[in-house]
C-alpha cells in the first residue's frame, strides 16, 4: 500500500469518510473548498492511505511545515486518524513514518502534534514511535 499526498479535489473526496469521522464540525458543502485552501495558501499536506480494495481512505494525516521562534522549522501534525476497520493495521505508524522522512528530506529537526487527554491508544502510539510529552497546550476561545 503505498501513500499517496492529496493534490486534486477528487483525491480529498477519496478521504471524505475518514476526514468526517475525525472532524465531525466541517460542512459538507465547503470541506474541499478549506482543504484546498489549506493546501495552496498555508502548507498543509493531506496524506492518505487507501483501504485494501482501493475503494476509500484506510488512514490519513495532515500536516504543515512552519517556522517557529522557538523551535525554528518544524512540522506541525494537525491531524492523524485511522478508520476503527483498519486499527491495528500499522497504517498511523505508516504515516508517522512518512512524515519523518518528509523532515528530514528538507532538513527539519522537529516534529510536533497535539493530543486530546483521553487519547491513550493515540498516547501510546505516539510514544512508541518516539514522541514525548514536551508541553502542556492551552486554547482560549474568543
Amino acid at each position: 500500500m503505498e501513500i499517496v499526498v492529496a493534490q486534486t479535489r477528487e483525491q480529498i473526496h477519496f478521504c471524505k469518510d475518514i476526514i468526517f469521522a475525525f472532524r465531525t464540525e466541517l460542512e459538507e458543502a465547503t470541506y474541499q473548498d478549506l482543504i484546498m485552501h489549506m493546501i495552496t495558501n498555508e502548507s498543509y499536506k493531506l496524506a492518505y492511505l487507501p483501504n485494501h480494495d482501493n475503494t476509500k481512505a484506510a488512514a490519513f494525516i495532515g500536516y504543515r511545515s512552519m517556522h517557529m521562534l522557538l523551535h525554528g522549522n518544524m512540522i506541525y501534525v494537525d491531524d492523524l486518524y485511522t478508520d476503527p476497520a483498519y486499527r491495528g493495521g500499522g497504517f498511523a505508524g505508516k504515516l508517522l513514518n512518512y512524515v519523518v522522512g518528509m523532515a528530514a528530506h528538507a532538513g527539519i529537526k522537529t516534529i510536533h502534534l497535539d493530543s486530546g487527554y483521553d487519547l491513550h491508544d493515540a498516547h501510546r502510539l505516539y510514544l512508541n514511535n518516539g514522541y514525548v510529552l514536551a508541553c502542556n497546550h492551552f486554547a482560549r476561545k474568543v
